[in-house]
């Protein structure tokens, strides 16, 4: 039972990159599940387009894990809430990108890849397969070690951000307390 206890009290408290990848995680596959899910629906019930249903899924899923690594993954009580935003928005800006392109990219070429047809796959599938493999690519190589090193820390740049916040939103309040 210690051995449990202990394993439970490192995957909440140790700032160790192994549990905190493993926090990242779950952050992660929470928005993802919103962000996947807004995505698809918008595709194919809606019609939308690609890197649209991409992007407005991207949105949703950025709001509520941003809000998930200050809160838990990285407790960031420790930056500067206005910081954290303005880091954040520019990493995301950068994933929405790299997740918008690369599923762009990536669902063009197996669509051309006719022999996916005669597997059963639709062009729901492809969208799906790409969103999924470029939406993993993204969140580790990406994602990850920028929050890490970068969004959730207190770096050189929180005073510009939080300028950049100061001028854009004067009277905003904390958004990320509880």
């Amino acid at each position: 039972m210690t051995k449990l206890r202990d394993v439970s009290d490192n995957l909440l408290k140790s700032d160790k990159i192994f549990y905190t990848f493993l926090r990242s995680g779950f952050s992660s596959q929470s928005s993802g599940i919103l962000d996947m899910l807004t995505g698809f629906l918008l595709f194919a019930f809606l019609g939308f387009p690609v890197w649209l249903s991409t992007a407005i899924g991207a949105i949703a899923g950025g709001i509520l894990n941003c809000i998930l690594n200050y809160r838990f993954t990285f407790r960031a009580t420790n930056c500067s809430w206005k910081a954290v935003i303005v880091k954040y928005i520019l990493v995301w800006c950068g994933s929405m990108f790299l997740n918008s392109a690369g599923t762009e990219g990536l669902y063009a070429v197996l669509s051309r890849w006719h022999w996916l047809d005669s597997l059963g796959f639709k062009p729901d599938g492809y969208y799906a397969a790409a969103r999924l493999t470029v939406s993993i690519m993204v969140s580790w190589f990406w994602n990850f070690l920028l929050q890490r090193y970068f969004v959730y820390r207190p770096t050189k740049f929180d005073q510009k951000a939080i300028r950049i916040m100061n001028l854009l939103c004067p009277s905003l309040k904390n958004p990320l307390r509880h």
